[in-house]
């Protein structure tokens, strides 16, 4: 197993938010740091017209803190795809980077500040543990409370987004192609 670095100098311990219940963005900004959860089938959160009224099965890892804190590149790799997805309930700025392991590995970083995509052009290398970006704040990410969206493909995605929720009828299938994060974040949180 590569030795990867982390995407953010995030704390041991978090808060793990439950949002099978429900969503409280207010509830969100009293917690320093938390996560939200891989495969987690959400309640109420996802009301963007692009969701439908039933995407809410979350494909990524959520990590939850302030805008302006600093996103890392887990590994070596090439940045592949970089846009401004702008609309409201979406990633906002995205970078999606393209790694080499045993196999070609896709990796999206969203909810990230403008200033990230002016750095960067696809094909510019990253170094493990370089930074890449920090995040946003909810005028430039969607309108979401400042959180790094992390989520892996084993797919190439082809531009700078991946769908971040799935339909019940899409499960299957999104957990082949999307990995559980944990598998370059370590044991971020337990179930």
């Amino acid at each position: 197993m590569p030795d990867f670095a982390r995407v953010m100098d995030y704390p041991d311990e978090m808060y793990i938010f439950d949002f099978t219940r429900d969503y409280d963005p207010n509830f969100i900004s009293t917690k320093e740091w938390g996560i939200g959860r891989y495969n987690e089938k959400r309640a109420g959160m996802y009301v963007a017209p692009q969701y439908d009224n039933r995407r809410n099965i979350h494909m990524g890892i959520d990590i939850w803190t302030e805008a302006g804190t600093p996103v890392f590149s887990f590994y070596g790799g090439t940045i592949a795809y970089l846009r401004d997805n702008n609309e409201k309930g979406n990633y906002g700025p995205t970078l999606v980077i393209e790694y080499a392991l045993n196999k070609k590995l896709f990796a999206l970083y969203g909810h990230l500040s403008r200033r990230s995509l002016a750095s960067w052009s696809p094909g510019d290398a990253v170094g493990r543990g370089e930074q890449i970006a920090t995040l946003g704040t909810a005028e430039v990410n969607g309108g979401w409370a400042p959180h790094l969206h992390f989520q892996l493909s084993l797919e190439d995605p082809g531009e700078a987004d991946m769908p971040g929720v799935v339909a019940d009828e899409e499960r299957d299938r999104a957990l082949r192609i999307y990995p559980d994060p944990r598998q370059v974040l370590g044991d971020i949180y337990e179930y």
